[in-house]
């Protein structure tokens, strides 16, 4: 197991931040979704063919291999959204039904250079993952992560700054994608319980790597929400949290932490809190790992097997990224991120 964590400042109030938003004020607002034009899909095309004629390996390919004439400051403009505003954006209209699957990929991964540096997502290095039903279950064995089954996934944050999802199919039903803003859910937190939001930011929460460490560290001590620089930072596992319970030297969940974890999920499930919208083949969910967690509601495929659900995943570190907290260094999520940005005092490069 890591160490436990430094100690941080305690946050006692509300904390008033641009990213502190409920689902029920954004449902009647459309700021948050980005439609490509046609001239932006053709600028996504006429790369897309330049990287063609060139049979670049598709891990190679740079932003400059990836030219977005005018797409690319559309992108960039987002980066603000992401760090210090709101905190995510649904980038819509990608006519993915017009391209290959290996087509798509390189799109999706052409995209991604003009937001960020991606990261990797596991243990073997992998920088893009396949988000779709394996057939496993998370009990199957301690390996299997939640994305590699159809099941529910409870709301919490992935790795590096940002993650971006591209919608490649949709399944037969179920799937619909849920975002709270986690500055907000810890808010509600304190206004209904502060001192459970308290509990949230104390570093006695086990989450199990999955074996994704390559230290073979197979669990990390941190809080939920560390407050730190202004700033409140989360990282949050909900179920990683209970299946690290099945080590022995893992303390079981005090009395406060049982119901600090269950009233952060209720809280999540609000629906005055919660955004729910359903991705559709083309769309592609962009969002600060920081100032959102997200959820997903159980699926159920096609028996076509053409016509399963599947969605790709990247991870980011962005330019304008926050600077990170001292004990987020040897995560298995944003170490990568942490020694991308941040010096060994903690100041940001």
């Amino acid at each position: 197991m890591t160490g436990t964590a430094p100690s941080f400042e305690t946050l006692q109030t509300p904390l008033d931040d641009p990213s502190a938003w409920r689902g029920a004020d954004l449902r009647t607002q459309t700021d948050w979704i980005v439609t490509l034009t046609a001239v932006e899909i053709a600028e996504i095309e006429g790369a897309l063919a330049g990287v063609r004629d060139r049979q670049a390996d598709l891990f190679a390919l740079s932003r400059d291999d990836f030219p977005l004439p005018t797409l690319s400051a559309r992108l960039e403009g987002l980066l603000p959204v992401l760090e210090g505003g709101r905190g995510f954006a649904l980038v819509r209209g990608l006519p993915v039904e017009r391209y290959s699957e290996a087509d798509a990929r390189t799109i999706f991964w052409g995209l991604a250079q003009h937001v960020g540096v991606p990261e990797s997502q596991d243990g073997a290095g992998n920088l893009m993952h396949d988000v779709r039903d394996t057939g496993k279950s998370f009990a199957d064995s301690n390996t299997v992560r939640d994305y590699q089954t159809d099941a529910a996934i409870n709301f919490h944050n992935d790795g590096a700054d940002i993650f971006m999802l591209c919608c490649m199919q949709t399944g037969a039903s179920g799937g619909q994608s849920l975002l709270v803003s986690a500055v907000e859910v810890f808010n509600e937190a304190m206004r209904r319980r502060p001192d459970l939001a308290e509990v949230l930011q104390q570093a006695c929460w086990h989450m199990d790597t999955r074996g994704q460490r390559r230290d073979g560290v197979k669990t990390q001590v941190m809080p939920i929400y560390t407050y730190w620089n202004g700033q409140l930072t989360p990282n949050y596992k909900n179920s990683l949290m209970y299946a690290a319970q099945r080590f022995p030297d893992v303390p079981p969940f005090t009395a406060a932490q049982t119901e600090a974890i269950a009233l952060l999920d209720e809280i999540c499930s609000d629906p005055d809190i919660a955004l729910s919208f359903v991705m559709e083949p083309g769309d592609i969910q962009i969002a600060s790992n920081y100032a959102t967690f997200h959820a997903r509601t159980k699926y159920q495929d096609s028996g076509d097997t053409d016509r399963r659900r599947h969605m790709l995943r990247i991870w980011l570190s962005i330019p304008n990224g926050r600077p990170l907290p001292p004990n987020f260094e040897g995560t298995r999520e944003f170490g990568a991120t942490y020694a991308r940005r941040m010096t060994p005092n903690g100041e940001k490069t």
